[in-house]
């Protein structure tokens, strides 16, 4: 017999729902005439989270969370860019990326059927202050891929062909990233920020540098750098917590590297006001970016911060976006953000502009930072931005592999856990005012950096009102 899940969980025969359907009334097999009201965003609820440490120091979190019968792997270590010493440049990103291209036992090859025959795949890869090695597989697989994802991170083989590969691969992009106005910006940005620290130079890493890099440095890298005592494995999704606990412990158990826990980096961000200029001849576009030193995540005025970024330059409707895109048509996709780092964060507003409005441009950003500093914004207004953050919150944490990023990112920076079922509560306690005191108090306009990418004949000229214009290059 055909059966239909109904009322109550019950199963119902379809003849029957058949019947029960037929008795409605008309009017209630009838579709409303105009959408339901949108409710606000529930607060996220934290699933039950299991957290123990092995002998050897390695951290353990075991998230049981949704509904699919998937998992997600995944080891961070705290070592990124930011440990790269002088003549070490790209060697977090060599000593990352060449996990997954083959083990003491196991070949590239290998490694990738044995995570397709768990319906998965793996991962690796280096941040600036932390690195990753994981693999997503179906749940049943969950104690296979903690196995596989040990093998990678404890027992790399280090081959000399997929060195060679990655190193030409570097090589290949960064001559991309030097034909990209946009990346230029980024490099001028941060060079100015943090001068000769890795958080600058490694958006555009020297040619000379890579190929400096040896396979032997690469070695040495994960040697000093990686270990238990600097690391933490985060398993989430639907598995067996008993089988998956007991994987790790056999597998994690025998790791004796010994680098210490990651110390934090302290990199003094330069303040005040600079306009620096990076000439293009002929380009059609001014790539600009506007911003400075701000404060970083767990930071007491954060979440006022995240609602003031969002309500300004941070979503599609904010006050930068619908004032220099659609209504004066001088770029198309400008955005601005918070970017967190481990030694300094900053936020920075990003647009493409056409040339010769760079300079109106730059004007209307500074004009809307300076109205949220002095005027706060209507409590309607506010609303609509509160619900998309509390929406966008809980939808990036709806996943499996959202979780254990999300849990990542907050030991990473030492926030209690609670931050995950307290933010969207706290996003609806910020006011007006606390928006207006934020964009006066931490996005302030006369300590911001002001990096433009454009044809310097046409620009120049146009950012003289804003200060004293440095025209600088990126060699």
């Amino acid at each position: 017999m055909t059966t239909i899940l109904t009322v109550a969980g019950r199963l119902l025969p379809a003849a029957a729902l058949a019947a029960l359907l037929l008795a409605a009334p008309a009017s209630a097999q009838e579709f409303p005439s105009t959408p339901p009201a949108p409710g606000e965003p529930q607060p996220f609820s934290l699933p039950e989270v299991r957290s123990f440490t092995l002998d050897n120091g390695l951290d353990v979190t075991l998230v049981p969370y949704g509904a699919l019968p998937k998992v997600s792997v995944s080891v961070a270590i705290g070592v990124g860019n930011a440990a790269e010493g002088d003549g070490e440049a790209g060697l977090a990103d060599f000593a990352a990326d060449i996990l997954t291209e083959g083990t003491t036992s196991l070949s590239a090859e290998q490694i990738a059927a044995s995570a397709a025959s768990m319906g998965g795949s793996v991962y690796s890869g280096a941040g600036l202050d932390q690195t990753t090695v994981g693999g997503r597989a179906l749940s049943e697989f969950a104690p296979d891929m903690v196995r596989l994802v040990a093998d990678l991170t404890m027992n790399p083989a280090f081959p000399e062909d997929a060195f060679a590969r990655l190193q030409s691969d570097a090589l290949r992009g960064a001559a991309i990233a030097r034909s990209r106005p946009g990346t230029l910006a980024q490099a001028a940005f941060r060079r100015a920020l943090y001068g000769a620290h890795p958080y600058a130079t490694m958006v555009l890493p020297q040619p000379a540098d890579i190929q400096a890099a040896t396979l032997e440095g690469a070695r040495q890298f994960y040697a000093t750098h990686y270990g238990p005592r600097r690391s933490h494995v985060y398993v989430a999704g639907l598995f067996d917590p008993e089988a998956v606990e007991a994987a790790i412990r056999e597998s994690f158990g025998a790791w004796e590297a010994d680098a210490a826990p990651m110390e934090r980096p302290d990199v003094p961000a330069e303040t005040g006001r600079q306009i620096l200029l990076v000439d293009q001849p002929g380009a059609a576009q001014s790539n600009v970016i506007v911003g400075l030193p701000t404060i970083g995540p767990g930071e007491e005025r954060e979440i006022a911060l995240d609602v003031t970024n969002a309500l300004l330059g941070g979503s599609f409707g904010s006050r930068i976006t619908r004032n220099i895109r659609e209504d004066k048509g001088y770029t198309y996709s400008p955005g601005s953000s918070v970017s967190s780092r481990l030694g300094g964060s900053y936020w920075a507003e990003t647009a493409a502009i056409q040339t010769p409005f760079t300079g109106p441009a730059i004007r209307e950003i500074l004009y809307e930072i300076d109205s949220l500093a002095t005027n706060p914004p209507a409590q309607e207004e506010l609303e609509g931005i509160q619900n998309y953050l509390a929406g966008t919150f809980v939808l990036q944490n709806s996943s499996a592999d959202g979780i254990a990023g999300f849990l990542r990112y907050l030991d990473l920076y030492g926030i209690e856990r609670d931050y995950l079922e307290d933010y969207v509560r706290e996003v609806y306690a910020v006011t007006p005012e606390d928006v207006s005191a934020a964009a006066r108090d931490l996005i302030r306009s006369d300590d911001l950096l002001i990096v433009v990418v454009g044809d310097r004949e046409v620009v120049e000229p146009q950012l003289a009102e804003f200060g004293e214009v440095t025209v600088t290059t990126l060699e």
